[in-house]
């Protein structure tokens, strides 16, 4: 806690997570000594009825309220800042781009631990290495222990101690080799010799030339848009520029668009580096979040690889910031702050004078649009790596073909034909559950959500009926509840329902699902994953999860089972994130020695859309696609915020758009187009009705400068009460 010595003559301007966009004056604690203090600190203050924990903005010699009314700084929680002066700048310029709350937005850099006011202190992980029993044991005496054989070989292979993440996966094992005394436990951190465990593979020319212009960068700001196509080697890039970094003593974070990427490529950088090396996602508990920021914040670690919520954690030496796959919209957060990972990455990037590196297969229209405009420096890497050739796309056309649950029989050849070579198949549906309608044979009822405006999805194995978008359930039955007489049948496909007819057709053959209903328990899908590539599964099949990051060697035949769904819908962007999961979908295949081959069921064959994009590729299809965009004035040739509004009221939310509406029109020049409002793609969600405005401008700077005159007033709107708003600027979709 922060010394405090003299009587509270000053004021403290505190940032707290409320929906207010505003900062709280308050006096400062008695006995304080005003050169301890610093901005970026935790405070505890009175708020109201109880008390929150706010951070230190600035203190000030004088408040425009008066001092009488003004409550104390309860407690200083932090000698020193938590976050640094760029830290709190690049903070506060989100809040400004994003029109969010600066509290709440400086809430989001803080895992859970320090918004609740617990210590910041680090816990060191203890490290381990080989006993003097230890180093005589030769490996190969525990023959009749898979498990502690395994750990010792990994012993024997490294020179140095081996930390406590690096030994995860090996926790029981771990535990026999301590009591058998053959390893010891270091608690304070030893020292490694080497940045590197290992040497470096030997980089093909794409990849130097990309290594070279990333590593010239180190020290000043850049953007490079490094596109390669699946299984180029991106990732090989992305390590030997860290190697570079690390041998300048520089912190790296990697950012990654869900959380099934972070155990393969957490386990790749393992591998390779023997610097220290933390994780951050949600997956985490609340400690381990608490000690992988601290050891950034501190400089006790080098590397962090964490999702987005991962992006604002403070760097002790920053030297550069890695997104892959930086076209997911997984990278733009959805509720709350809603903020865009890539795009704040960028800013503090440029902050930091350091470069950022996104890297994809299918970059976004939007970065494709920024190296057009020279903003981003492009990087191509054009071959898959090693003796990987690109794999062969066959459009199925599956009009009047005999289906059998979704899949057709020339389909069901292939996968015969690759089964009997000993290579494994991957089949991807984007549709979780057994089928996404149950439809009454009599009356034709269809089973809805009561509480939105959604199809119930049959979940076989759990015998219910669940809403996707509300979670609500009610049990699975066989009769209708509307006519009484009717027989209920599902209608549709999703993963539970190929699952079923795949268990029949492949009788004998190893088959795993990989989606959220199956990977919930923790650690199932790193044990799923290990399976595959132990050769044990014979067909994968899965949703998006599996679209990207993985490599299993030896899948050699991808099916996409509907692709017609993304075909035709009101999202202006659904055309290019189809291609991207195309794209994606179809890399897991033929990535090593063996050729691939991926095969797309469609009604569909003739689609303009499918036919550039498989005769010309992404790059070809991306241009024809910005060229639409262009002539309708969609982003990224325009700009957009969203207002989206709800209530348990269906007249409420549109009374209060229309009120909107008329403070817009007031304060806009024309240059602001106003398209709304309109009800949402799905108008009741979890029993709130919604609806939505969106604003549209040729330039950036002119969308922002209405949005800051008009939103002072939207809470004196008598038309505010009783519904919940939210702005969201540079939308993803439109739902």
């Amino acid at each position: 806690m922060a010394k405090c010595d003299t009587p509270h003559s000053l004021f403290l301007q505190v940032a707290i997570a409320v929906p207010l966009d505003r900062l709280f004056d308050y006096l400062a604690p008695d006995n304080c000594d005003a050169t301890t203090l610093q901005p970026g600190v935790r405070v505890l203050v009175p708020f109201g009825k109880s008390h929150k924990i706010g951070i230190l903005l600035a203190i000030n010699e004088h408040s425009e309220f008066d001092k009488q009314r003004l409550k104390q700084v309860e407690q200083i929680l932090d000698n020193e800042p938590l976050l640094s002066t760029a830290d709190l700048k690049l903070l506060q310029w989100a809040s400004h781009y994003y029109h969010h709350p600066l509290g709440e937005v400086l809430a989001c850099a803080f895992p859970v631990a320090l918004r609740q006011g617990k210590p910041a202190v680090l816990e060191h992980a203890l490290s381990y290495s080989l006993t003097a029993l230890g180093r005589e044991t030769q490996p190969e005496m525990l023959k009749r222990a898979p498990k502690q054989l395994k750990l010792m070989s990994l012993f024997h292979a490294q020179s140095e101690a081996l930390s406590q993440t690096d030994l995860l996966e090996h926790k029981s094992a771990l535990k026999l080799l301590l009591q058998k005394a053959m390893v010891e436990e270091h608690k304070t951190p030893t020292a490694t010799k080497n940045i590197i465990r290992g040497s470096l593979l030997e980089a093909n020319n794409e990849q130097k030339q990309a290594i070279s212009a990333i590593s010239a960068n180190l020290g000043r700001f850049s953007v490079s848009l490094l596109e390669g196509v699946t299984g180029s080697g991106k990732t090989e890039v992305y390590m030997q520029v860290i190697t570079t970094a690390l041998i300048k003593g520089l912190q790296i974070l990697v950012l990654l668009p869900e959380i099934s990427l972070t155990p393969q490529l957490e386990q790749r950088f393992r591998k390779r580096f023997s610097v220290p090396i933390v994780t951050f996602h949600s997956k985490l508990t609340d400690k381990q979040r608490l000690n992988a920021w601290l050891s950034m914040q501190q400089g006790h670690a080098s590397i962090m690889l964490g999702t987005r919520s991962a992006l604002f954690t403070p760097l002790h030496k920053p030297g550069l910031i890695i997104l892959d796959e930086e076209h997911d919209t997984s990278f733009k957060q959805q509720e709350g702050f809603r903020f865009s990972a890539r795009d704040v990455a960028i800013i503090r990037a440029k902050h930091l004078s350091i470069p950022v590196v996104l890297g994809s297969a299918t970059p976004s229209l939007e970065s494709l649009f920024n190296v057009d405009q020279k903003r981003y420096q492009l990087l191509t890497l054009a071959n898959r790596a090693g003796n990987a050739l690109a794999p062969e796309f066959r459009v199925l056309d599956i009009r009047n073909k005999k289906m059998h649950s979704g899949l057709s029989d020339p389909l069901i050849n292939e996968i015969h034909a690759t089964l009997a070579q000993g290579q494994q198949v991957l089949l991807f549906l984007n549709r979780r559950g057994f089928a996404p309608v149950q439809i009454c044979h009599q009356c034709g009822g269809i089973s809805r959500c009561q509480r939105c405006d959604a199809n119930l999805v049959i979940h076989v194995q759990e015998n219910v009926l669940r809403c996707h978008h509300c979670y609500s359930e009610q049990q699975l039955t066989k009769q209708c509840k509307a006519c009484k007489t009717g027989e209920l049948q599902a209608l549709g496909l999703g993963t539970e329902r190929i699952e079923h007819i795949l268990t029949s057709l492949f009788a004998g053959k190893k088959l795993v699902r990989l989606d959220k209903d199956t990977t919930q328990r923790k650690g199932s899908l790193e044990s799923y994953l290990e399976q595959i590539n132990r050769g044990e599964v014979d067909i994968i099949l899965g949703t998006q999860m599996l679209a990207k990051g993985h490599h299993f060697p030896n899948v050699t035949l991808v099916a996409i089972l509907d692709i017609d769904s993304g075909l035709f819908s009101i999202d202006f962007r659904a055309g290019e994130k189809l291609a991207q999961m195309i794209v994606q979908v179809a890399g897991r295949a033929g990535r090593a020695d063996k050729p691939g081959k991926v095969i797309l069921q469609t009604r569909q064959p003739q689609h303009p859309l499918l036919m550039t994009l498989l005769k010309q590729g992404y790059r070809a299809f991306a241009q024809a696609v910005l060229q639409e965009r262009h002539q309708a004035s969609l982003p990224p040739f325009s700009y957009q915020a969203l207002f989206r509004v709800h209530a348990t009221n269906q007249e409420a939310p549109l009374a209060f758009l229309t009120a909107l509406c008329r403070l817009l029109k007031q304060n806009n020049d024309g240059k602001i187009q106003i398209l709304g409002p309109v009800a949402a793609p799905m108008l009741k969600r979890a029993g709130q009705f919604r609806f939505q405005l969106l604003l549209q401008s040729s330039k950036r700077q002119d969308l922002h400068s209405l949005l800051d005159t008009i939103l002072p007033g939207i809470p004196k709107l008598k038309e505010a009460k009783g519904v919940r708003w939210t702005l969201d600027v540079d939308p993803v979709d439109l739902y």
